[in-house]
């Protein structure tokens, strides 16, 4: 189990770091899109805030990931951002999706490895 914990880890890592450093440094010409997609994507754009902040967590978990550092905080912080991927591609850009799915799966296995750490989000008070 260490040891596929370790590799999930790793590849989600890299893969985070790839995507968010490819991002801010430019490094992959933005693929065209079409459709809604299209739409969807001009309105993130546009809010000029939404997508740094989302490559910004990616980038931090990222580095948590391969570092081993803060492992259980980084799966609930980019929890909302793997779920956002996976509806975005559902919805919008269905041939993406089992690469969105493989990451879904990733983050809920990383999650299951850890979840002695997590007992206590779920304990009743009282």
């Amino acid at each position: 189990m260490k040891i596929a914990t370790l590799i999930v880890r790793s590849l989600l890592g890299i893969l985070f770091l790839f995507t968010s450093v490819s991002y801010f440094l430019h490094l992959n010409p933005e693929p065209a899109s079409t459709g809604d997609f299209k739409a969807f994507q001009v309105g993130l754009v546009a809010s000029t805030y939404l997508i740094p902040l989302a490559k910004s967590i990616e980038l931090l978990c990222g580095l948590s990931f391969v570092t081993g550092k803060f492992t259980t905080l980084a799966n609930i912080i980019i929890f909302p951002v793997i779920i956002n991927i996976l509806l975005i591609n559902y919805f919008l850009t269905p041939e993406n999706l089992p690469l969105a799915i493989g990451v879904f799966l990733a983050n809920i296995f990383l999650i299951y490895s850890h979840w002695e750490n997590y007992k206590g989000l779920f304990k009743m008070n009282g």
